[in-house]
This record gives C-alpha cells, sequence and structure tokens, in this order.
C-alpha cells in the first residue's frame, strides 16, 4: 500500500510539471496553473472552497491515523 501512495503522488507531481511545462511554453493557449489559481481565487466563494479543499486535504493527509506523541500508553 505504502508503494501505491508513493507512486501516486509521484504521478500527481508529474502530472502537475508537465502542464505547468506546457503552459510556459505554449502561453496562449494552456492557462499556468498560478492563473488557474488566481482566477479561482478572484471571488469570496472560490477563495471559501479552495480554503476547504485545503483543510479537508489536510486533514485526510496528515491527521487522520495520527496519534497524539506525548500521550502516556495505559
Amino acid at each position: 500500500m505504502h508503494v501505491v501512495a508513493i507512486t501516486g503522488w509521484i504521478v500527481i507531481v508529474a502530472v502537475l510539471l508537465i502542464w505547468q511545462g506546457l503552459a510556459l511554453v505554449y502561453s496562449q493557449e494552456w492557462p499556468t496553473l498560478s492563473s488557474i489559481f488566481r482566477s479561482l481565487m478572484r471571488p469570496a466563494a472560490g477563495r471559501f472552497i479552495l480554503f476547504a479543499l485545503w483543510l479537508w486535504l489536510g486533514w485526510h493527509l496528515f491527521i487522520r491515523g495520527w496519534e497524539f506523541f506525548l500521550r502516556r500508553p495505559l
């Protein structure tokens, strides 16, 4: 399962880097990632939705299944 997760992250980062590279090469036809996020964050609803997605992703990646390191064993 660990190999699948790492492979998934590598694929996601590779897709984002390929998108950004193509957007920089073909600047008129492809929007860059920063322009996509800029257009999403212009309205207040877009900022709220991106913030909610950021919180959801952080919760599922870092908090779920996490044990507090200072808890005394029973």
